[in-house]
């Protein structure tokens, strides 16, 4: 392990895969599990599945390995990893008690993986997104149970049944779990998995390259315009790969938001709204990553690596410093920033120990 500092470097997305939970499913709901391979097949194309699988099994020591894990941060100086589960676990096709026994299984498998190294990791859990009502539920399952310091949850999610419908993180019956979220102060790690432009991303590995920071662009305009972040100024959202195309596009939704009445369910313009947010750091491009500062501010950029899937970064901290930022935003993004949000080196957290006043040290 790397000596600790009074300011440790943290890595706010990082992934664990988690085998017991994908076989549970599997077995519970088969013909819900089949569909689910089927969609991801035509959304990717065999020629990223291919690509996929054969990444998959190279990388599974790091995915399931806690002291593969602790060696690779190592190398990279990271002190603490914020792990969630890899966004494939979502399975948003899940019926509602099929739904809660996998959140409640994979909120104690992150605590699981927490406890073996409770110094250098800190963990989130999952919430049925496709059941707002049993959000706030596997919410306070996370974080009052497991300890954890939040959820993840993915861009939008598809309502199983025949009757298919789209949730959307501006739905209203969302706004209990908003509420429970900011009253905790527990972080909600937005990642997408998925994108409903489906086919024509099917080739080039465009359903991960485009669909990712597109998906991240459209549920936080979703979050923005309907008016979320007014009603809980407070929440805690962090976004995967720097938000996506939004934050250094933001100039069309102020135009927007000025000109067209529908687009005026917030407030403050849209650009207001990024410095309520918080964004990690994996844009692969030092000029993406000044612009993302300049857009969010330095103190709404924190470090992530994606870690350890190949479309992350193996130096993230080394990518950070390589920008050119003065040295108090890279200090910022590398440590001060996470600390803010409570994660820290010393793990006192445990299952069972009850969030006070929103801080998670």
């Amino acid at each position: 392990m790397t000596e600790t500092s009074a300011n440790p470097t943290v890595d706010v997305h990082a992934h664990v895969l988690l085998p017991a939970l994908q076989q549970l499913v599997a077995d519970s709901d088969p013909e819900g599990f089949a569909a689910l391979q089927a969609l991801e097949v035509r959304r990717n194309g065999p020629e990223s599945m291919a690509a996929s699988g054969l990444m998959i099994k190279e990388r599974w020591p790091q995915l399931t390995d806690v002291n593969r894990r602790l060696a690779d941060m190592d190398a990279q100086g990271v002190d603490i990893q914020l792990v969630s589960p890899s966004p494939s676990h979502f399975y948003y096709f899940a019926g509602e008690e099929l739904a809660l026994q996998l959140a409640s299984a994979a909120n104690q498998a992150v605590r699981d993986l927490v406890d073996q190294a409770p110094d250098r990791l800190h963990g989130l859990g999952v919430v049925p997104l496709q059941h707002a009502h049993r959000m706030v539920e596997a919410l306070e399952h996370a974080v009052l149970e497991c300890g954890l310091l939040g959820v993840e949850i993915g861009s939008f999610a598809a309502t199983p049944g025949r009757d298919r419908t789209t949730v959307e993180l501006s739905d209203p019956g969302l706004e209990p779990f908003w509420s429970r979220a900011e009253e905790l102060g527990a972080i909600v790690f937005v990642h997408p998995f998925g994108c409903s432009l489906d086919e024509r991303l099917d080739r080039f590995y465009l359903a991960n390259t485009i669909s990712q920071p597109a998906e991240n662009a459209v549920a936080l305009s979703h979050l923005i315009f309907s008016g979320v972040l007014d009603r809980y100024p407070n929440l805690r959202v962090l976004a995967a790969h720097g938000g996506g195309y939004l934050p250094t596009t933001i100039g069309r939704s102020d135009h927007a938001w000025k000109v067209r009445p529908e687009a005026h369910g917030c407030a403050e313009p849209p650009s207001s709204y990024l410095k309520k947010l918080f964004f990690d750091s994996l844009v692969h491009s030092s000029r993406e990553l000044r612009a993302l500062i300049e857009a969010a501010g330095p103190g709404q950029v924190l470090l992530g690596s994606d870690y350890p899937f190949d479309m992350g970064s193996e130096q993230p901290a080394e990518k950070v410093m390589a920008a050119g930022l003065p040295e108090i935003e890279a200090a910022s993004i590398l440590a001060g920033n996470a600390a803010r949000l409570g994660i820290t080196a010393a793990s006192t957290r445990t299952a069972g120990h009850a969030v006070q006043g929103g801080t998670h040290g």
